[in-house]
């Protein structure tokens, strides 16, 4: 029994296997700006193409609706252009078209054609700029166009295809081709009778009703293409926020890269106290007094005409460095006064290298009078 339980185990128990995000922990961290700005670089950015889609195709049907009559005209005043020139061109060349004729008519049916469908295309890349600059606002970046030599690996894709997103995708797509076509079905289930009665008109207003009933049909089915648009917005927003968050760990080692390594900065502010209070223990022996509490306080006092037009501090310390201020000032045969209250202002009042305040000019000047007399007698 004894050696069941002390005998080595094949495998060593490492939590981090069951991290919701493998090493770092569970993502529960807002995502910091440096992030969310290299993800925009990236092109990693919020946004839905269902609405991008609807809107394009809803676009389309209400144009065709007020548009469609005119283009009709435009397109049937093509044809018969072409087709009544053809006989005319028949007769001057006793019955065959040269292929420079033809190629003259076909450019400008192209031409008259492509001028009819303008209006559809600028409207169509309006529609794509605008969409994508609400969307995620104006941020060129080239990013997206490198090539991903990742991509092309085989696992990864298969991986892609199978994920959780994907599969997302196609139930999203599966509900929203069985709505479409229930749609489609019962707008044209309701024109039944109108479409039986189209054998009894003409070719044109055949045309006319029909399509009517096919652009009604189209904008009904963009609206609620719409409507999941801008749902599927609010998810992509969601889940594009979610995707960015980041682990403990990770905000950790941004800062690190950002503003530096906290235990070397640690470092490097001590060494800096150390050189500053090295300079300062310098100063203490050009100091006229040293001015005490007399055990908690210590700052030392020096006047130079030549420097300021008042007494300034050179040194100061509490506790142990006021001590180390006393034990310099001794060695250096620096007067130590002692005075608690002016002590504890001029520490708390004045910094190293400033002047005394004009409110303690009376108080410091009959000390350093004091002192003057005595290396003068």
């Amino acid at each position: 029994m004894r050696e069941d339980i002390n005998r080595e185990y094949l495998f060593k128990l490492d939590l981090q296997y069951f991290a919701k995000e493998g090493p770092g922990g569970e993502k529960t961290e807002e995502p910091t700006s440096k992030r969310t700005e290299e993800a925009r670089k990236d092109g990693n950015v919020a946004k839905s193409k269902e609405l991008y889609s609807a809107i394009s195709l809803l676009s389309l049907f209400i144009i065709l609706k007020f548009y469609a009559g005119s283009l009709g005209i435009k397109f049937l005043e093509t044809f018969h252009s072409v087709y009544s020139t053809i006989p005319v061109y028949t007769k001057m060349i006793e019955g065959e078209i040269p292929s420079l004729t033809f190629r003259k008519l076909f450019m400008s049916s192209v031409l008259n054609i492509l001028t009819y469908i303008l209006p559809f295309l600028l409207v169509a890349f309006v529609i794509a700029f605008v969409v994508d600059l609400v969307q995620v606002k104006w941020k060129v970046s080239t990013k997206p166009l490198q090539p991903k030599f990742s991509k092309l690996n085989p696992v990864s894709g298969v991986k892609r295809l199978f994920s959780k997103d994907k599969l997302v995708e196609l139930l999203k797509s599966a509900v929203m081709l069985v709505i479409i076509g229930y749609m489609a079905y019962s707008t044209l289930a309701a024109e039944v009778a109108t479409i039986l009665n189209l054998y009894d008109v003409s070719l044109v207003q055949a045309i006319q009703t029909f399509g009517n009933i096919v652009i009604n049909m189209g904008i009904k089915v963009s609206i609620f293409y719409l409507i999941v648009g801008f749902a599927d917005l609010l998810y992509q927003r969601h889940k594009h926020h979610e995707d960015l968050k980041m682990t403990k760990q990770e905000v950790k080692d941004e800062m690190k890269n950002a503003e530096g390594d906290p235990a070397i900065k640690g470092k490097q502010r001590q060494r800096m106290r150390e050189a500053s209070m090295r300079r300062m223990m310098k100063a203490v022996p050009q100091a006229d007094v040293v001015i005490t509490n007399p055990t908690h306080f210590a700052v030392a006092i020096k006047y130079d005409p030549e420097v300021a037009s008042a007494p300034y501090v050179v040194a100061k310390g509490e506790d142990f460095l006021a001590a180390r201020i006393k034990e310099e000032a001794k060695a250096n045969n620096v007067e130590i006064v002692e005075n608690k209250p002016l002590a504890r202002m001029l520490y708390y009042n004045v910094d190293i290298g400033a002047m005394i305040p004009q409110e303690l000019y009376q108080m410091v000047a009959e000390i350093l009078a004091v002192i003057y007399n005595k290396r003068t007698a």
